[in-house]
């Protein structure tokens, strides 16, 4: 291996490492905690060379939201290989997408919530967004008929993601939490 290499795979260590750091101090903690001083402190680096990866704090929220996307994917990818079923695939991804807003509070917070610099729909859609989009592509396909795939995705995206963002503020129901989806996903059978 080359001198070469070697300095490009350690970068590329200390930036999976700041962003592993950041992601468990934001579930630890929350976003406000989330520091460039305290991010240099966790993973014994000076602050200089976390802004040699990062230029700052929005950068790294924004490097934990597309590793987000890629545990999403995974997720929602599996759940719909379990499925059988167009309709199981279908509840099985979305059980999956809420499962993980609620397990992941502040991860799901960087992917959907706070300002970052990510954008779907666009030339500029990092292929990690664009592969969580697919995975819903793929459930709803099959259940569409004759609606617009993408479009009854971006609808059933967008009720997925009020339902876990109002779950997450206490704002409904806990003990309705099936039912609210058992209704949504009728719309979609």
């Amino acid at each position: 291996m080359s001198i070469q290499e070697r300095r490009e795979r350690e970068r590329a260590e200390r930036h999976r490492l700041i962003v592993d750091a950041a992601r468990e101090l934001a579930e630890a903690e929350g976003w406000d905690a989330v520091t460039t001083r305290r991010l240099a402190d966790r993973v014994e680096y000076s602050q200089p060379v976390l802004y040699s990866h990062f230029k700052g704090k929005d950068a790294i929220v924004r490097a934990v939201a597309v590793q987000g996307f890629r545990d999403l994917t995974e997720r929602m990818r599996a759940a719909r290989a379990s499925g059988g079923t167009p309709a199981a695939s279908l509840r099985a991804a979305a059980e999956a997408y809420l499962d993980f807003a609620a397990t992941r509070p502040a991860l799901y917070d960087a992917m959907f919530v706070r300002e970052v610099d990510l954008s779907f729909g666009t030339a500029e859609t990092p292929p990690e967004l664009r592969e969580a989009f697919g995975e819903f592509v793929a459930v709803v396909t099959p259940v569409a008929g004759d609606d617009d795939v993408e479009t009854l995705v971006e609808v059933l995206w967008g009720a997925l993601h009020g339902q876990a963002t109002l779950d997450h503020g206490r704002r409904l129901r806990p003990d309705h939490r099936r039912a609210r989806l058992d209704l949504l996903l009728s719309r979609f059978s």
